[in-house]
Parts: structure tokens; C-alpha cells; sequence
């Protein structure tokens, strides 16, 4: 398996700064700085959630970017997972709350998360981050905007991607590789996943485009290493697992983890999903400083 090397250069958007709702603060607060800053996304300001660990400096970059089935969720949603990436890593994960559908379809939310990772490429070491150590993850839908700013990124050719983890990943629209939603006890279903789509990809060839269905795309060559993890209980662990097989035909590095009586909700915050994803962006990230 092989895993390509990219050159990129930076971006810089137009930021503000303004301070994080302190209602998400938790026992481990004093140990966490949590910052939120205001950016400009494609179709409207976007906001992304910074945390890190008090006075800690050049720390990897963690994009992080939440499920709901590209129609609801928040950075509100992603905290907790936020939390362990930013202690464990440790790491400036940037949360980044991306625009919804219906209102605002494809491709709004993939490039409001390639501006996160544009700002996150000029501006992550004044709060603390390295630029040169930049990876991806998400759930659900935030699994695939994650795939999808790995795309972008190798396409585009202006950010530089270490690796991705992608929980539950939703990565086909056709929902012709879902797995048996009765006999794996899903809590997702098929009607579920079907609306998801229609509200983010209202015209039908969009749910071709290889940004929004990477199953059908015939070139993953030069993507980030990737870890998938898929939950047991779950109608997309199929399709998911069916994507690492492609990557690895591909030459992708790239790790699978299925793990059993787990459901596709609990998957986001499942403690043994969220360490294995720690240890693999720091062997990641370990690599890449080597070379």
C-alpha cells in the first residue's frame, strides 16, 4: 500500500474572532481552551469551535466535522468528540459548523469545510496549531464532508492532508450498498438516509459527482491514509467498509475497524472508535514528521 506526498501552499480568508458560548463547559474546562471564530463560508459566515489544551503550542490540527445528515447537527453536537481529540491527541481540533441543507445543498458544505481548512492553513498557529500536521474525521455526514476536503485538497492542490478518519461515513446516494436494517437492529434506515440525500443533492446528477458519492469515483489514488469505523448496528457499515476496499485497490493506506452491539448514533462518541482514531493520527502525524 502506498500513500501519496503533496505539496500545497496557503490561503488566507477573511476571519473574526468572538468567544465560545461558555454553556458547553464541562468538570474539564480549566484543562481545555475553547475559542469560537467566525469565518466566511461559501453561502453564509460558518462557525468553527477551537480547542486545545491551555498554554500547549504547535500542536497537530484536527478538522472535525459533525453528523446529521448534512440537515441538522452542530458544533454543539461534535463537543464531546471534540473534547477527547483536543486532551488525547492532543491536538487544536477546529469543529467546524458547516452550512445545511435544505437550505443550503451541495456544494455549500463542502466548501465551507475547504475554507476551514484554507484558514486553518494561515491562521491555526496563532492558537496554538501546526499547519504542517493537518487531518480530517467526522461522523455521518461529517464523515463523508471529511472524505470530501480530502478530495478537494489533493484535487486543488492548496492544503496539505496527513490522514483521515471517517466514523459511520454516509458515502453513497444510489443506497444501493446499505446493509438490512432489521437484521442488523439498525437505528438508521433506509427511508432515513434517502431524505438525508434529497434535502443535500436536489438535482440527480449531483449524486454522481464524486465529491458527494466517492463509491462511484473511479480515481481515489492520492488520497490521505484512512481509517474507517463502522458500527455493527448500522446500515452504512457496509458501503463503508466497501470504500476501504476501494482505497486499498487504490494504493491508499488504509485501516478498517468494525465494532460489534454498537449502534450508528453511538458510534460518534464510542470510546474505543475515538482511541483507536487517536492512536492512528498520531502514528500519522509521527510519519509525516520524519520525512
Amino acid at each position: 500500500m502506498r500513500i501519496a506526498r503533496l505539496d500545497m501552499e496557503a490561503f488566507k480568508p477573511p476571519y473574526t474572532f468572538v468567544p465560545a458560548d461558555s454553556g458547553i463547559a464541562e468538570a474539564d474546562s480549566t484543562a481545555l481552551e475553547v475559542t469560537d471564530v467566525q469565518i466566511e463560508g461559501h453561502a453564509q459566515d460558518i462557525t468553527l469551535r477551537l480547542y486545545r489544551l491551555a498554554g500547549k503550542t504547535a500542536l497537530p490540527v484536527l478538522l472535525y466535522f459533525h453528523g446529521g445528515g448534512f440537515t441538522k447537527g452542530s458544533v454543539d453536537q461534535a463537543d464531546h468528540a471534540a473534547r477527547f481529540f483536543a486532551e488525547h491527541l492532543p491536538a487544536l481540533v477546529v469543529s467546524v459548523g458547516y452550512s445545511l441543507a435544505p437550505r443550503f445543498p451541495f456544494p455549500a458544505a463542502p466548501e465551507d469545510a475547504h475554507r476551514a481548512a484554507l484558514w486553518v492553513q494561515t491562521r491555526a498557529r496563532a492558537f496554538g496549531g501546526n499547519s504542517k500536521k493537518v487531518g480530517v474525521a467526522g461522523h455521518d455526514a461529517g464523515g463523508q464532508l471529511a472524505n470530501c476536503l480530502a478530495f478537494i485538497a489533493r484535487d486543488r492542490g492548496d492544503v496539505r492532508i496527513a490522514a483521515q478518519a471517517l466514523f459511520g461515513p454516509m458515502l453513497d446516494p444510489s443506497l444501493t450498498r446499505l446493509g438490512d436494517e432489521k437484521r442488523l437492529g439498525s437505528d438508521i434506515t433506509a427511508k432515513e438516509c434517502a431524505a438525508c440525500y434529497r434535502a443535500y443533492l436536489p438535482q440527480a446528477s449531483q449524486r454522481m459527482h464524486p465529491y458527494a458519492a466517492p463509491l462511484e469515483s473511479s480515481r481515489l489514488a492520492g488520497l490521505p491514509a484512512t481509517l474507517i469505523l463502522t458500527a455493527q448496528n448500522d446500515v452504512l457499515h457496509v458501503e463503508a467498509e466497501k470504500y476501504a476496499g476501494s482505497l486499498i485497490d487504490a494504493g491508499v493506506v488504509t485501516q478498517v475497524v468494525r465494532y460489534p452491539s454498537v449502534s450508528h448514533a453511538a458510534l460518534a462518541d464510542h470510546p474505543a472508535a475515538l482511541q483507536e482514531a487517536v492512536r492512528f493520527f498520531q502514528w500519522r502525524f509521527d510519519a509525516r514528521a520524519h520525512r
